[in-house]
C-alpha cells in the first residue's frame, strides 16, 4: 500500500488542524475553556467544516509558483471565522458594538458572510486549479500542444 504524499498529509493537517482550532476557540466543540454564549446552530457547523476543508484544500494547491493570493485566503478565513464564532464572544467585534447591537444586526447577518467567506475561497481555489502549476503536474486547460 502506498503512503499518501507529504502534501496530501500536510494539507489533511491544515484542515484537520483548523477545524478543531476553530472549532475549540468558538465553543463548537465542547471543552472546559470557553463556554459559548450564544446557540449553536448548523450552519455554524457547516460554515467550521467549510472553512477547514477550504483551508485544507488551498493548502494542497498552494505551492511556490510566485502568485500572491494569501490576502484573498485571509480574507476567507477571516469570514468564515465571523460566520461560526460567537458574535458577542468576539473581543473585536464587542470593542467596536455593543452586544445588543452585535446579536441585533450582525447576527442575523452571519449566514450571509458565511456564503461570502465560501464564495471567496471557491473562487481562489478555481482560479488556482485553472492555472499553470508545474509542481503538481497540472496543465493549464487550451494551452496543451498536440
Amino acid at each position: 500500500m502506498r503512503l499518501p504524499s507529504r502534501r496530501y498529509l500536510k494539507a489533511t493537517l491544515v484542515g484537520v488542524g483548523a477545524f478543531v482550532v476553530f472549532g475549540i476557540v468558538t465553543g463548537l466543540i465542547p471543552n472546559p475553556l470557553y463556554i459559548r454564549q450564544v446557540p449553536r446552530t448548523p450552519l455554524d457547523y457547516l460554515f467550521l467544516t467549510a472553512t477547514g476543508a477550504f483551508l485544507g484544500a488551498y493548502s494542497l494547491q498552494r505551492t511556490n509558483d510566485g502568485r500572491n493570493d494569501e490576502k484573498a485566503a485571509t480574507a476567507g478565513t477571516v469570514l468564515g471565522f465571523l460566520a461560526f464564532g460567537c458574535p458577542i464572544c468576539n473581543a473585536f467585534l464587542l470593542a467596536l458594538f455593543s452586544s445588543s447591537a452585535l446579536m441585533t444586526y450582525f447576527d442575523p447577518l452571519r449566514p450571509l458572510v458565511g456564503v461570502v467567506s465560501v464564495a471567496f475561497f471557491a473562487g481562489l481555489l478555481y482560479s488556482r486549479s485553472r492555472s499553470s502549476c508545474e509542481a503538481c503536474g497540472i496543465e493549464e486547460r487550451g494551452s496543451r500542444t498536440h
